[in-house]
Formats: C-alpha cells, structure tokens, sequence
C-alpha cells in the first residue's frame, strides 16, 4: 500500500507548531478587540460568483473551483463537452469556489447583512484561504489570514489606526526591524495620466507591483508586452529610483503629478496618513512610502500597504491591505467605503522560528504528569489532577501501570517540567526532570509549587 500524503501546499500541524501559531493569534486577536474590531465568521467556501471577476484576471485563475455534487457533467450540452472552451465549461460543472481571501466575502457579508449591522462596522476575521499558487517557502495553497476591516467610513483616520494596529502586533511578537510600505492607487492612476496610460491602468499597477520580484529591466519588459510605451516608461524612470524621506518622496511626487488632479488627491492623502503616524508615533515598526507598491488587486482605490519582514529575514511580505472606495458596490451596495489590513500568519510563523522569538513557555503543555503505580495509587492521583485542574493547572496521569523508567522516559520526551514520583499519606513525592531535585509536599503546597 502507498504510503499516505497531502497535497503540496498543505500541512499538517504538530502541536508544538499549533501552540506556537495559537500564540500568535491570541496576541492579534488581543490587540483587534483592544482596538475596537468584532469578530465574524463566513463559509469555507461561496458561490463561484462571489468571487470570480473581484481579483483580476492573474486573481481569478487561482481561485480553487469546487465541482457539482453528483452527476456534474448531466446539464453540459454535447457540444460543449466536446468544446475546449474551459471557462464556458466550467461555469457549469462548479457553481462554487474555496475562498480566495477574507475582503471579498467580508463584503458579501456586509451587504447580505446591512440590516443588522451598525455602522461603521469594524470586524477582525481569521480564517484560512485557498489559492491554487505554486508552493515555496512561505506560500503555500492553504494558508491563515487574519484580517481587520473598517466599512462604512471615509475618514483617514481609519488609516492612521491601522497603522498603529500593525505596529502594535509586532511589538508585543518582538518583531524589530518591521517595515509598512505606504503608497495610494489614486498617485498610481495620476502617474499613468501623465504618461499617456490610462487605459493601461491594470497592466501598470500589476507589472509594477513585481519589481521586487523580476526587478526594472523585467517590470519594463512586461510593460511593454501588455503595450505601454517606449516613451510612457522614460516617464516613469524616475519611479525606479525614487529615494529620501518620506517628505522628500512627496515633493518629488507633487512635481511629477502637478498636472493630475487625481494624483494630487493621493499626495494629500498620504501627507495627511504619514504626517499623523509621525506625530502619534509608532514602538517598533517603520513607516515608508514606497511609489512602485502597487498590490495586484483590483479593488483598492485609495491608500495601499504592504508588510515587509526585517531585513534578516529572507521572506516575502506579511501583511497587506488598503482602502477600498466601493468593494460592497459589486453586490449592489453602493457608497460603502472600507480599509483593511490582513496579517500573514504562517509568514510571521517562519519569521518568528527563524529569528527564534518564541517564548519558551508557549510550547509548554502538561505541567506535571503523576506516574501510575497501579489501581490503588492511580484513583489518589486522579482525585490530585482533579483538584490541580480546576486550579487551571494542566496535569495528567500515565494511563498505564508500566515501569516506571518508561513513564520516566514518556514525561521527559514530552517536554513535561514536573513529575509526582509518589503519593504517600497525603503527601506528595515532586521531582523536576530539568534539575533532578525531589521535594515533598502537601496537595496545598503541591499547588503552590505549580502555580
């Protein structure tokens, strides 16, 4: 028989790596409801209508179709099975997809549910997603997302707070050396103005947004094959290069995009953004504008960010997000704007281990394990572990009444701290497996040397 597996890009969690991750979790999950944001839940999956058309063309062909139940090819006409029109096809054998990411079906949520909702609504959701990408280290086709959203609110405001929001989480993981990229769709939609590509936009902003992947000369080549021109990219030069403070970025833009009034708008909004964050202050994290950001996405319309691990760190982004003008729009809500942020979990994960940031004591499960001596002996310790229990301390006992060396042995491959050796009058035989010392005590002073 085959030896079992699982689809590449998938894994199984031990528990150490699950406590590890819970840790992470706990600590977003603290700082979202500290800042305001409910929890939600939605569906593993939705309708293929959903989602498909909400991410761009590159979006939608990773989106992971779900087949009809049953006798899915019933209701295909001949012709078509016999066809290699695959899009046509598909839209009938799957009327439903895995999620691609959290803000799409937020938005359905927000729509199907306005009436019970009290704007502006701020949610956190973590859940995971499904993306039919290539696996490599720090991707993968099932993976965590940890959202935060504001809807039902223009203000800049929101911006600001989300920014705070990621450099607040870092600082309590220990992440130093955090970088927030910055930047805003509407100064990308004023640089293809200026360059004669409007309606190139997508093609733009999709081609820039690989530079750090495929670097300038690749960026432009793209550009170029989507039909941008020779002339349009001598324009955008100065965009490869675009150093200095923040401050300094923004002049340079405001010379570059003088004759965009859209373009403008954007240099405003990030002022207002990059000025308060300045002045606030931030623990840990750095602030940066960064005018080739551009996030593949189709329905960011305002500020945009992007997470960047520190530079120690071989990884990808951990975290992105930006302001959507009319997400809702698309499920006929209109006029209902929203900002997110969304946290990499299984990034920060790897970076964390890597830098080797995870508190000792958060892989620590059973704190003492009783050895088992027989029936007799086995119900005092149960009634013990009974007792150490509803003191949340977490006890258990060997089940069997095997050597004790063995037991020894289970305790110490466990990583448990403590074991109770021997119960003898109500008294109670405590060694710690790191040091070797024993030491007898009563059940209170026994729960005083747990806690």
């Amino acid at each position: 028989m085959a030896k079992p597996s699982i689809p590449k890009g998938t894994r199984d969690f031990s528990p150490t790596e699950v406590s590890k991750r819970n840790y992470i979790i706990s600590i977003m999950r603290n700082h979202f409801e500290k800042f305001g944001y409910q929890p939600i839940e939605t569906p593993s999956f939705e309708n293929s209508d959903t989602l498909m058309g909400k991410y761009g063309e590159e979006g939608d062909r990773l989106i992971f179709k779900i087949l009809n139940s049953g006798d899915y090819l019933d209701k295909v006409p001949t012709e078509q099975l016999q066809s290699i029109n695959y899009k046509q096809l598909t839209g009938k054998i799957s009327e439903k997809a895995l999620r691609y990411d959290l803000t799409v079906p937020f938005a359905r949520y927000v729509v199907q549910h306005q009436s019970e909702i009290e704007f502006p609504f701020k949610r956190y959701q973590i859940q995971p997603v499904w993306r039919a990408d290539r696996p490599q280290k720090g991707r993968f086709r099932e993976f965590y997302q940890c959202d935060a959203d504001v809807v039902g609110s223009k203000s800049l405001w929101q911006e600001v707070e989300l920014v705070q929001l990621y450099d607040s989480v870092f600082a309590e993981l220990g992440l130093h050396g955090v970088t927030i990229k910055i930047n805003n769709r509407k100064i990308l939609s004023g640089i293809a103005e200026v360059i004669g590509a409007s309606d190139k936009l997508i093609d733009f902003t999709v081609a820039l947004d690989k530079l750090d992947k495929i670097g300038e000369d690749g960026v432009k080549k793209e550009m170029l094959e989507k039909g941008i021109s020779e002339s349009a990219l001598q324009k955008v030069q100065p965009l490869f290069n675009f150093t200095g403070t923040i401050q300094e970025k923004l002049e340079k833009l405001s010379g570059l995009l003088a004759s965009s009034e859209e373009g403008k708008k954007g240099i405003e909004e990030l002022r207002f953004i990059c000025d308060n964050v300045t002045k606030l202050g931030l623990q840990q994290a750095i602030l940066d504008l960064d005018v080739t950001l551009a996030r593949g996405l189709n329905y960011y319309t305002g500020a945009i960010f992007e997470v960047t691990a520190p530079k120690e760190v071989a990884m990808g982004s951990i975290g992105g997000g930006g302001r959507y003008d009319d997400l809702t729009g698309i499920f006929g809500l209109k006029d209902m704007s929203g900002v997110g942020i969304s946290f990499g979990l299984d990034r920060i994960y790897l970076v964390l281990e890597e830098l080797n940031l995870f508190p000792e004591t958060v892989t620590t499960a059973t704190k003492v394990m009783f050895l088992n001596f027989g029936e007799t002996q086995a119900f005092d310790a149960m009634q013990a572990i009974t007792i150490l229990r509803n003191k949340n301390i977490k006890a258990e006992m060997y089940p069997d009444n095997a050597k004790i060396d063995k037991q020894f042995k289970h305790a110490e491959r466990r990583g448990i701290p403590f074991v109770v050796k021997e119960i003898k009058d109500s008294n109670f035989t405590l060694k710690d497996i790191q040091t070797g010392e024993q030491i007898e005590l009563d059940l209170d002073g026994l729960i005083a040397k747990l806690l």
